[in-house]
């Protein structure tokens, strides 16, 4: 904890405990580590930074979301987040 608010009082940092973001943040954290120990990932950003968070609220926002995830894959060559891809 930090004690960077106005009152002195400690600032909480990172996810709560125990919550989906937790443990998603060690899961990561634990995955990371494991591929760096292979010498040509040392150092390789792993994860995307971010994340786009969105309620499935319908059938068709869900069929949406689907087809999106079956298709990505085979885009990332011209994602803008590969760090790969070799800028015109």
């Amino acid at each position: 904890m930090t004690t960077d608010s106005l009152d002195g009082s400690p600032l909480p940092r990172g996810p709560k405990p125990a919550s989906l973001g937790a443990i998603m943040s060690q899961f990561k954290s634990r995955v990371t580590k494991r591929l760096w120990k292979i010498p040509s990932l040392n150092e390789t950003p792993i994860w995307q930074r971010n994340y786009y968070e969105h309620i499935i609220r319908n059938e068709r926002e869900m069929d949406n979301i689907w087809r999106y995830i079956e298709s990505n894959p085979m885009m990332w060559e011209d994602d803008d987040e590969n760090p790969r891809r070799t800028q015109p």
